[in-house]
């Protein structure tokens, strides 16, 4: 009895341990995507990325310094050390600029994916119905019937 006992505990264990991986290896692409995407690491901003909840972020520790790192690195200096001078503000001005046009531009590119998606599932459903509903009228209903199989 203790030995099918010892058998199901290292079962549960191994499955653990691989849902923890499996874990860890998303909130890691989580955070290469927020660097390659240049958008601020935040522990919500990689909970949202990678579809983990804080508690992991928190409790893991190598994660968590990690996280913390990024975030201290990419926040603004509070106590600029010299007044900047035009060019420099220029620079900076058009580089956020640039991130909330680009943040916006992915935006509107996923809305618009999602709207076609929405709209291709409306046009199949279309079809489906106009085939369905000439189901014995000739030849343009064997073509409409067909484009609705193929699609």
């Amino acid at each position: 009895m203790t030995d099918i006992h010892a058998k199901r505990v290292a079962v549960l264990t191994a499955a653990a341990k691989a849902k923890s991986q499996a874990k860890t290896e998303a909130a890691e692409q989580g955070i290469r995507a927020l660097v390659k995407r240049c958008e601020p690491i935040t522990f919500q901003a990689v909970q949202r990325e990678a579809g983990v909840s804080h508690a992991f972020l928190y409790g893991h520790p190598d994660l968590r310094g990690r996280i913390e790192h990024l975030r201290a690195r990419t926040r603004p200096n509070t106590a600029p050390t010299a007044p900047p001078d035009s060019e420099s503000t220029l620079v900076i001005t058009l580089t956020a600029e640039i991130n909330q046009l680009r943040r916006r531009h992915r935006h509107d590119v996923q809305t618009l994916r999602n709207a076609l998606e929405q709209a291709h599932g409306e046009n199949l459903d279309l079809r489906r119905e106009l085939a369905r509903r000439g189901a014995g009228t000739g030849r343009a209903t064997t073509h409409v019937a067909s484009i609705a199989t193929t699609t």
